[in-house]
């Protein structure tokens, strides 16, 4: 009987956090499909690589933040499909496919662990 709750107990521990780390990823997804930038960015490192089909740079997180706003607003989101996800080595990645009023984008999140939280350190949006 200690076996099984000790068993029980490790294994409602090891759910958890892989619960946590993998509900960073799910809110940014559901900000792609909604067009909220906020909700993205919240999840910005402190400096953030953009790729939009016109520039690239990198920004702090408050200047990627504005970038984003903009490119959403600008172009009137419609939703997100995710293509692909995965997980290498405590870093995570999406590949989806934005989907606007004028354009659809190949959209990629490079996500890394830092401390115990994960922090979305890139994304581009690609004209597909």
């Amino acid at each position: 009987m200690k076996k099984f709750i000790t068993l029980s107990f490790l294994s409602f521990i090891m759910f958890s956090f892989t619960t946590d780390s993998n509900s960073n990823i799910d809110d940014i997804i559901i900000g792609l499909r909604n067009g909220n930038a906020d909700q993205v960015a919240k999840y910005f490192d402190n400096t953030v690589e953009i790729t939009l089909p016109e520039k690239s740079n990198s920004y702090s997180k408050s200047q990627g933040g504005l970038i984003l706003t903009d490119f959403f607003t600008n172009n009137n989101v419609k939703g997100f499909d995710v293509i692909h996800r995965g997980e290498n080595a405590g870093s995570q990645y999406c590949i989806g496919t934005l989907h606007t009023r004028t354009a659809s984008y190949r959209t990629t999140l490079f996500m890394k662990l830092k401390g115990d939280k994960q922090a979305l350190q890139e994304i581009r949006f690609e004209n597909r």
